[in-house]
This record gives C-alpha cells, sequence and structure tokens, in this order.
C-alpha cells in the first residue's frame, strides 16, 4: 500500500484525499482534502452554514487530526512512511487549475505547484497555527 493510501485509510472518514510533499526534503509533510461533512461530525457546535474554512479550523476538528497523524507516525516503520505535518486544505481540488482531472483523480504535481506557498508553509521552521504536527516527545 502507498503512504498516500494508506495515511487516507487511516483517517477514514475524515480524508477524501491527500497530497504528499517532501520531495528533497528531511521529513514527508501532507495536504490534506478533508471530508467536510465527516469533519462537521467532530463540531457539532459549529452553525449549519459554517464554511469549509471554519470547518477545518475548528479545535475538535483539529484535535482530532493531531490525534490521527500522531497514530500514523507511531505504526510507520521509518522515516519514509511518516508524515510529521500537515495542513487542512478548505478548497477542493481544482479542475480548472489542472490539480483534478475530469474522472476526479489527484494530480499531485498540480496540487504542489498550484499551492507551493502552503508548501512552503508547512516546511516552515517556524509553521504557522494552520500546520498540524506530530508530538516530538
Amino acid at each position: 500500500m502507498t503512504l498516500r493510501a494508506a495515511f487516507i485509510a487511516h483517517c477514514a472518514p475524515f480524508v477524501k484525499d491527500v497530497v504528499v510533499a517532501g520531495a528533497d526534503r528531511d521529513v514527508i509533510g501532507a495536504l490534506v482534502f478533508p471530508d467536510l461533512d465527516a469533519c462537521r461530525r467532530l463540531a457539532p457546535d459549529l452553525s449549519q452554514d459554517a464554511g469549509a474554512d471554519d470547518i477545518v479550523a475548528h479545535d475538535s476538528v483539529r484535535r482530532e487530526f493531531r490525534f490521527l497523524l500522531n497514530s500514523f507516525a507511531k505504526a510507520a516503520t521509518g522515516s519514509s512512511n511518516r508524515i510529521v505535518r500537515a495542513v487542512l486544505l478548505d478548497t477542493p481540488p481544482s479542475l480548472d487549475t489542472g490539480e483534478a482531472t475530469d474522472k476526479g483523480s489527484i494530480n499531485q504535481r498540480m496540487v504542489l505547484r498550484q499551492r507551493a506557498a502552503l508548501v512552503q508553509e508547512l516546511y516552515a521552521s517556524a509553521p504557522s497555527p494552520r500546520i498540524i504536527a506530530i508530538d516530538e516527545r
């Protein structure tokens, strides 16, 4: 099973897809396309009209993803299958920019290219509050 497929399976039902980042880097990061309906169930206090940005920023959702990221990392057999940082995306992959195909597949290279600023944020020495990282204790 690929790292991508293993991560999606581990995080079910909260992840629709993931793009693994980290080529030429010391650690692996991930851009996560969450299942917003499943994530919304983690935050019952959100209003029904809450947007994707509110859902992915909610403490309960972030707490669940931190738990999932940590448990996935603990099960890793080496650094090549250990995702250490992730960012929850609040916009779906775009057909218009080539991030997704007509059949719904993700073009990982285009996602990384179109969201290069997020990848930089993912690997910043002082990550922003949007980044979820494993506990290194």
